[in-house]
């Protein structure tokens, strides 16, 4: 598998979503500063709420960017066995139940599934914190919330 084009097939999802964001910081303006919208009295909050959500959707663009930035900087190497799992590595791992998943470790803001099946992760999430330095053949423990969960790294690319 090419991590290139993993690494391109990501920017385009956050770049759809960054659209998403936009559209949506668009139209909570739009709302906000509608004539319709004038407060009339203290309860008549809608064009308060309007620019609230505005707001907070625009930080959201804002995130993306900045992921977006991230993922355009990053260059993905080849799995080192001497180094384990880093960032930019394509591992296939199994669980307890035999169930096969196959990761992508990238940077910041990954939490996304891809059309080709690969799930997207980063570093800071619990997952790929524990796959970090592991080798093909070991195993990794991951605590989320009361459950334990192990699973063995059967490639790493």
């Amino acid at each position: 598998m090419d991590k290139f084009l993993l690494q391109q097939q990501v920017l385009e999802r956050l770049a759809e979503d960054l659209l998403q964001a936009e559209q949506a910081v668009r139209a909570a303006h739009e709302t906000a500063t509608h004539e319709e919208n004038i407060a009339e009295n203290k309860y008549d909050t809608l064009g308060l709420e309007a620019a609230y959500l505005a707001t907070g959707q625009a930080r959201r663009a804002e995130g993306i960017r900045q992921v977006m930035a991230s993922w355009r900087q990053f260059r993905p190497r080849p799995y080192d066995a001497s180094t384990g799992i880093q960032l930019g590595a394509l591992v296939c791992l199994v669980d307890a139940d035999d169930k096969e998943q196959l990761l992508f470790l990238g940077p910041d803001g990954g939490s996304m599934k891809l059309d080709s099946g690969i799930q997207v992760i980063s570093r800071q999430a619990p997952l790929g914190r524990a796959m970090l330095g592991k080798c093909e053949g070991d195993e990794l423990w991951v605590q989320v919330a009361s459950i334990r969960q192990q699973f063995d790294v059967l490639r790493a690319y």
